[in-house]
């Protein structure tokens, strides 16, 4: 692909404004073109057939329409590569169907908090959880209702929410979120801060329920335990390998991102808390 005399490679791209404002940038552009790869942007309102040539498809699009014409294109194109199917993205736009996988993997020491999914806001008594929990709308489907999530410390904090939603255990993790980044063969996993640990003495002070837009005043209050970022240590290459490989079997997917932690109790054990399809900030790879 780096030879420039051979034809160029035709990518097509399909994406929500928002996603083709923060990705199709001119940095992406000039590493495209340097590698002889040529963007071009589609128009999804028009049939794939009468656009072109491509040798692959890029998309991020949802809607029923864009589904039947990227399944006409397939039919008459089965050996263009489609990033990715729209069947298996479906699975990330669930919140339960989403981490299912992961529990299918049975990787030594990795899993998921435990979790319920709640149609009806009645009969909440008897969880079986564990507070604080973390409540986040069933549907992922990247809209602006599906980022409301809120960290809930006792029953009064169930009373607002706004069936379907998932309930799942918090899990204090030294404040700190390992992401995982996925591009086909190549992985790259970095750290990030996150929630605060709770302490169970913090918790019995701690009413009602907060949503993630506030909980960085938690810890600025003392509500959260200390988080030593920079001393934190990288989970093993080893096991983030062998996430990556089973996600992708199990998934079907090229291009995702997913967020692991580390268990605060278990320093061996690892949970995986979110799947994201071709996520919006994604670190440049390179062969």
């Amino acid at each position: 692909m780096s030879n420039l005399s051979s034809k160029p490679y035709q990518i097509g791209y399909a994406l929500t404004p928002k996603k083709e404002q923060t990705f199709i940038v001119p940095s992406l552009l000039s590493c495209a073109c340097q590698n002889g790869v040529v963007l071009t942007k589609i128009d999804p309102t028009k049939p794939l057939i009468q656009q072109g040539p491509f040798d692959c498809i890029l998309h991020k699009l949802y809607d029923s329409d864009w589904k039947q014409n990227l399944q006409d294109f397939a039919s008459r194109n089965p050996n263009i590569p489609i990033i990715d199917s729209p069947e298996s993205i479906d699975i990330l736009r669930n919140r339960i169907s989403m981490l299912e996988t992961v529990s299918k993997l049975k990787i030594n020491n990795t899993g998921v908090p435990k979790q319920i999914t709640i149609t009806e806001v009645t009969g909440l008594e008897n969880l079986k959880l564990n507070f604080p929990l973390i409540a986040k709308p069933l549907d992922a489907d990247g809209s602006e209702t599906s980022h409301k999530m809120h960290l809930i410390f006792d029953k009064d904090g169930l009373n607002n929410l706004t069936a379907p939603f998932v309930l799942q255990e918090f899990v204090n993790h030294g404040g700190v979120v390992f992401k995982v980044y996925v591009a086909g063969k190549y992985f790259r996993c970095v750290k990030r801060k996150s929630l605060p640990d709770i302490s169970e003495e913090k918790l019995v002070n701690l009413k009602g329920s907060l949503p993630f837009s506030q909980v960085s005043n938690l810890a600025a209050a003392g509500g959260g335990e200390g988080c030593k970022f920079e001393k934190t240590e990288m989970p093993p290459e080893s096991l983030v390998k062998e996430l990556v490989e089973g996600l992708k079997e199990e998934l079907r997917l090229n291009l995702f991102n997913f967020d692991v932690i580390r268990d605060g109790k278990n320093k061996e054990n690892y949970l995986v808390i979110d799947i994201n399809y071709f996520p919006g900030l994604l670190p440049l790879f390179r062969p």
